[in-house]
């Protein structure tokens, strides 16, 4: 089933082009089961929607490649505030490039 998620964070959008610049060096194309991500600058911080092919490829992910990659560049220190994220189930997903709909 897939499983997608919005995420506001409340941190600065150079820190979101630093984060996906590092990511896709350590994973380029983007991880197994990723179908969409999107960022964009909030005049919070920034907001990223990703759509998985599952939960467990997105965590999976997350652990492996984000988490690393984030400490990384953040030196280990904690963000200031946690991100604000709603999952959700997506319909009618289509991704003619990538021959998905679901």
């Amino acid at each position: 089933m897939t499983y997608a998620f919005v995420m506001d964070v409340p941190a600065s959008i150079e820190l979101y082009d630093a984060l996906h610049a590092e990511v896709a060096r350590r994973e380029p194309g983007g991880g197994r089961g990723l179908l969409v991500h999107m960022g964009r600058a909030t005049p919070q911080g920034f907001q990223v929607i990703e759509v998985w092919e599952s939960r467990e490829d997105c965590e999976r992910f997350t652990a492996e490649v984000v988490g690393p990659a984030l400490a990384e560049l953040s030196g280990g220190q904690p963000p200031p505030m946690e991100p604000a994220m709603e999952e959700f189930e997506p319909r009618g997903l289509v991704v003619p490039s990538a021959s998905v709909v679901a």
